[in-house]
């Protein structure tokens, strides 16, 4: 293979990051079309975006994502924390790009000087995607196509790397430049979309309601005597995503599930119920059991005793559910993620037991 002409321009490391954060075009390349559909005609979709904005893209992927569940008493408060701090979803995957006709339209387009992300560290000007594909030249590209097969079922793919791990090197494991794919196909790479690749991506659009918890007495809690600790069944459900992408038969379902509560009260001068301060989900779905009148005395299945008065400044506890994550996939497939957590605090103050001196 003969060397690189100058005409493609390759980023130094110092440069690949700012290559990434190219602003997105606000271009929408397709839609879902859904569990086990084929996929669309492929000249159904227009050449409408110019050749910067096509070529800048590498970091926007096409993932289509839609949440479901998550309860109706609360609020989406947030994401989740994965408990495994050595987890990483994939850095980078391939996905559909453009049409035939999208990739010729967009190329005719550019102007002298413009530049077209063909992956995360090489852009090509004009000429070079010409050679590439239009004249079918084989130096750059492992699938040259002619007149950029325009008229042939299939699409260009593209390296897409995650926005969060845009300077991570793992990205540069998805090596190959722009290429052509036919319709109904994966590619035959390590780094090709799987129903796993969805699932973990769509790990970071959960969003699960905020953990402010019931407590009783309410207002004051007082020295020694237990809080009563609980959540409603209405609070928490479990919190489905669907993550699908356009142009291929794949989506994975993932569901967080809520599975425990863990109380922190905020000071050492507490005790927990259960010791742990771990209170799981009851078979209802509930969490804890609500406050019952003369029970003050008695040690509550989830609660906290606190063992001294604040003074000014209120206890600061801390409510984290547990969720446990599930996916289902294309093909049946099927698997899990690791456990992830969501966190709230708020002000707890406690006072001293009022005795009467007669």
């Amino acid at each position: 293979m003969r060397k690189p002409s100058p005409r493609a321009a390759t980023l130094t490391a110092a440069s690949l990051l700012v290559t990434l954060l190219t602003p997105p075009a606000a271009f929408a390349w397709g839609t879902d079309p859904g569990e086990g559909a084929e996929p669309p005609a492929e000249d159904s979709a227009k050449g409408t975006a110019s050749g910067p904005e096509l070529g800048a893209e590498v970091t926007r992927t096409r993932i289509v994502v839609t949440q479901s569940g998550g309860g109706t008493a609360k609020p989406s408060a947030g994401g989740l924390a994965a408990v495994d701090p050595n987890w990483k979803p994939p850095a980078c995957w391939y996905e559909p790009l453009a049409t035939p006709q999208q990739l010729k339209d967009a190329t005719e387009k550019m102007d002298t000087g413009d530049l077209f992300s063909v992956n995360f560290g090489r852009r090509w000007g004009k000429d070079l995607l010409v050679d590439a594909f239009d004249k079918g030249d084989a130096t750059f590209t492992d699938t040259p196509t002619k007149n950029y097969n325009v008229g042939k079922k299939g699409m260009f793919w593209r390296a897409v790397a995650r926005q969060d791990r845009a300077n991570d090197p793992e990205i540069l494991d998805c090596s190959k430049n722009l290429f052509w794919q036919k319709a109904g196909t994966v590619p035959d790479d390590p780094n090709a979309p799987t129903p796993e690749v969805l699932a973990a991506y769509a790990y970071d659009k959960i969003r699960v309601p905020g953990t402010e918890i019931e407590l009783k007495p309410q207002g004051k809690s007082t020295v020694n005597l237990p809080t009563w600790v609980w959540l409603d069944k209405a609070v928490f459900k479990d919190v489905t995503v669907r993550a699908s992408l356009p142009h291929t038969n794949l989506y994975a379902v993932t569901t967080a599930s809520p599975v425990a509560l863990h109380l922190d009260p905020g000071t050492d001068d507490a005790k927990t119920f259960p010791a742990s301060g771990d209170c799981p989900v009851n078979e209802d779905g509930s969490i804890g059991t609500p406050y019952a009148k003369g029970a003050s005395q008695q040690d509550p299945p989830c609660g906290i005793a606190y063992l001294r008065a604040t003074r000014g400044e209120p206890y600061q506890l801390k409510a984290s559910v547990t969720w446990k994550i599930s996916w289902r996939g294309t093909g049946g497939a099927k698997g899990g993620l690791p456990n992830g957590t969501f966190e709230t605090t708020q002000d707890v103050n406690v006072q001293e037991v009022q005795s009467v001196n007669r």
